[in-house]
């Protein structure tokens, strides 16, 4: 007790010098080290691969894996687990929906995973990792070509034990044409899909016309907008300046024919709907619109969608009316319209 004493009664001890600085500087430079941190560990893709650090180690820990085209599915639980274990120390949820999202059709216009079982709709989410199934496609083999080739610059993981790439080789263009999305610390990007097709000739534009440099318009020649997987109608409002100047946005609208019913009656049939918009979502809608009788022209909505005719929603009108009119109506109350 006296040992314990003594050492309590110690004078304390300082620091050489004592530095005044003010706490908004203070809080300035360490909220600035904590921004940069989640924006290159987490939230923002690198431009050169396009990826997050998750979706990269996520293709790194399957290349490791052999899951190659040519050999059979791995169960999704089996590739999370090695991801979380040996690159990418976070949680096992996050790991699991970027995977998925990267095996999804209707979020990439050019999917990096091979999916095998449920991963989900635009209204359901995937099943367990436990019940599902993956491997590499081909395009995410040409975004790993060559990489045991010190192609890319390495780096050691979390633990010091192994190493992994800090960007991939990436012979796909794969921001341009998968688009990203992500938000960090004061920071945030979101970056429609392209057509690989007219990247493509984007890219062979600049690499063949460097001085003059090609200018906007004459890169939209080639390559005119966004094309989501979703499919769509973009309403061109605004993508040259966003083009420009990094900053803009769009709208998209639902593919919408009109049929004639009877000869009498009308009806409107959906085959797209914008990026990211579930059928279901926009059925719930136009259903309590006509409840509340804020569209009485519908008599009945039906979701007619399956694998063999995609997507599908019919509308039925009433006699005689105006099917532009309640078209109109649904881009504006309904999520048939969005802005992305």
């Amino acid at each position: 007790m006296s040992d314990q004493g003594e050492l309590f009664t110690e004078p304390p001890t300082f620091a050489a010098r004592v530095l005044d600085v003010p706490v908004a500087e203070e809080m300035s430079e360490s909220f600035l080290a904590y921004s940069l941190s989640v924006i290159t560990s987490r939230a923002i893709p690198d431009v050169r691969d396009g990826l997050k650090p998750v979706q990269r180690r996520i293709l790194y820990a399957m290349e490791d894996m052999g899951l190659r085209p040519d050999r059979p599915h791995r169960k999704c639980a089996g590739v999370v687990g090695e991801t979380m274990g040996k690159y990418h120390p976070h949680g096992d949820g996050s790991i699991y929906d970027a995977l998925t999202k990267m095996g999804q059709d209707f979020s990439r216009n050019v999917t990096l995973v091979d999916p095998h079982g449920n991963f989900g709709s635009l209204d359901d989410p995937p099943a367990a990792y436990r019940y599902t199934e993956c491997r590499l496609t081909p395009a995410a083999v040409d975004m790993l070509a060559e990489i045991d080739e010190d192609t890319v610059e390495m780096r050691s993981t979390f633990d010091g034990e192994r190493v992994e790439p800090m960007y991939l080789p990436a012979r796909l263009p794969n921001l341009l044409v998968n688009g990203t999305s992500g938000i960090a610390v004061g920071m945030a990007t979101n970056m429609p899909g392209h057509n690989l097709a007219e990247v493509r000739d984007a890219i062979r534009l600049v690499l063949t016309k460097r001085r003059p440099r090609p200018t906007v318009e004459e890169l939209m020649e080639v390559l005119p907008g966004p094309d989501l997987p979703s499919g769509g109608i973009i309403v061109d409002d605004g993508i040259a300046e966003a083009y420009r100047t990094g900053r803009g946005s769009f709208r998209i609208r639902a593919k919408v024919e009109v049929v004639d019913l009877t000869r009498a009656r009308q009806g409107l049939v959906i085959t797209d709907l914008p990026y990211q918009v579930g059928p279901e979502r926009v059925v719930t809608r136009i259903q309590e619109l006509v409840r509340n009788n804020k569209m009485p022209m519908v008599t009945d909505i039906k979701n007619t969608s399956d694998r063999h005719t995609g997507l599908r929603i019919e509308i039925e009108l009433r006699p005689g009316a105006n099917a532009r009119a309640v078209l109109t109506e649904l881009y504006r109350q309904t999520r048939s319209e969005e802005r992305v």
